[in-house]
């Protein structure tokens, strides 16, 4: 059995390799390993001839080890219907009595993403998205798929076209934000230096379309519209007020727009972008909250027991980590991106405000009653040093601070409280090869100013992650 398997390994690894030396190459694309490292948006200087239909199947794959440690100190709160049983005891205690702390170590649960793309015409191209596991869905998952015009071959090509433009249609995430290139999407880690994404994770995929002009060399503008649903929706909601007494419910279109500048200069190289994206009135948003896989921080300042005294599951409570600001009914966001490369070195930050509401965010009396925002402002900065041949190797630090209203968190009085939620992580990692990726990461985060009788009152959770990845 032993030899049988290593042999296996040995085939595997040997079909492998050759399926990446014979996979075509596409136009106007960005790929899945290490060469779209700091890649965004694939750029309309492209050499790349035209042939004839291909296909290019590539995947994603990633493990994680955990030992982290989590802790609180809130005060007792029972849950609905079980007065003998703590809903603040955090997730992995084994006596009640000892319920300040716990910890989570072992293999966490493989991610695996599979990814088609075809060129399907000179200058058109397709791409379908797949998660075959996650820790949200164990089961195959559709992401998405668009299609991506360069060139428009069945209007004989006109050059102003070729030269300036880009459409793309589809079911896709929106270009809102530079993190989007660089964050963990399921099993595919290959462009994060750090195990996680941000605390607020700007992520979703929705069903519409972006139109890009490049006017000049280093600058891009984009404007796009899409339903601002994850799924399609063809429901039709009331005119009426909605239960929370104040709007009634819509489905109006989102819209987002997106400035870059992106220039290198011998060693150095400059990018900034802008973006914005904005939804009035729509039955369920999920900007922060369209991850269909989960963080890979499994567990990490979960409670054991949900408010209504389910236990929590791996599945089901899979974003542990993040925050959603629970913005789903209106949201406006902007993203501010810099990132400046020197050599080895490079820096990448972000800026971010969200003001939004949910259904609920009612204020008032009965005869007058508003529908009240909420604000949210998160920022980042991460410094990465690459080095060796081909930069092999890299270390890194981020840190990341979110600051805002959740929902329902009030304090003695009934009135709005603002928390916080910061992050440390400090990274190192290894490229075997352009398609391995071998890194290591401690990680402290800390929530601050939540009401006492809320699970994460002096909440923080510290430890550190090993995580490998494949990507081709």
């Amino acid at each position: 059995m032993k030899n049988g398997l290593t042999l296996l390994v040995l085939v595997l690894l040997f079909c492998a390799n050759k399926a990446f030396a014979q996979q075509p190459k596409l136009q106007y694309y960005r790929g899945w390993d290490k060469s779209a490292i700091n890649v965004f948006e694939p750029s309309k200087n492209d050499s790349v001839e035209y042939t004839g239909f291909k296909i290019r199947i590539g995947g994603s794959f990633t493990q994680d080890f955990q030992s982290i440690k989590h802790q609180n100190t809130p005060t007792y709160v029972a849950v609905s219907g079980a007065n003998n049983t703590n809903r603040n005891l955090l997730y992995g205690v084994v006596k009640a009595e000892d319920s300040t702390s716990a910890t989570l170590t072992g293999f966490n649960l493989a991610m695996a993403n599979l990814n088609l793309d075809f060129q399907i015409a000179d200058g058109i191209r397709v791409c379908l998205e797949n998660y075959m596991s996650s820790r949200h869905h164990s089961e195959f998952w559709v992401k998405g798929g668009y299609i991506q015009m360069d060139k428009l071959p069945m209007l004989g090509n006109p050059k102003w076209f070729e030269k300036y433009m880009r459409v793309k249609i589809g079911h896709f995430t929106p270009n809102f934000g530079d993190m989007q290139f660089r964050r963990t999407d399921g099993g595919n880690a290959m462009f994060n230096p750090f195990v996680e994404n941000y605390i607020l994770d700007a992520f979703s995929t929705e069903i519409g379309g972006e139109v890009y002009v490049f006017p000049v060399d280093g600058v891009m503008g984009m404007i796009g519209m899409s339903s601002g649903f994850i799924n399609g929706n063809v429901e039709n909601y009331p005119e009426a007020i909605n239960a929370s007494g104040v709007v009634a419910t819509k489905k109006s279109p989102s819209v987002f727009a997106k400035l870059a500048y992106d220039k290198t200069v011998n060693d150095l190289r400059v990018r900034l972008s802008a973006s914005l994206y904005n939804n009035p009135n729509i039955q369920r948003n999920t900007l922060y909250a369209g991850d269909r896989t989960g963080s890979h921080y499994f567990l990490a300042m979960e409670p054991a027991l949900q408010s209504g005294g389910t236990a929590t599951t791996m599945a089901a409570q899979f974003t542990s980590g993040r925050f959603n600001p629970d913005v789903p009914n209106r949201v406006t966001a902007i993203m501010i991106n810099p990132f400046v490369k020197f050599k080895g070195l490079e820096v990448f930050g972000s800026y971010e405000i969200i003001n939004g509401s949910n259904y609920a965010d009612v204020a008032g009396t009965a005869e007058q009653k508003t529908w009240e925002k909420r604000n949210f402002t998160q920022y980042a900065v991460e410094g990465v040093y690459r080095f060796l041949a081909n930069e092999q190797l890299f270390i890194g630090v981020r840190y990341n601070n979110v600051k805002g209203e959740p929902r329902g968190i009030l304090d003695a009085a009934g009135n709005q409280l603002e928390v916080g939620i910061s992050r440390f992580a400090a990274s190192a990692g290894w490229f075997p090869t352009k398609n391995l990726l071998l890194k290591g990461e401690i990680v402290s985060q800390q929530y601050t100013d939540f009401p006492s009788t809320d699970y994460r009152y002096e909440g923080k959770f510290t430890g550190f992650m090993v995580q490998a990845v494949v990507g081709f």
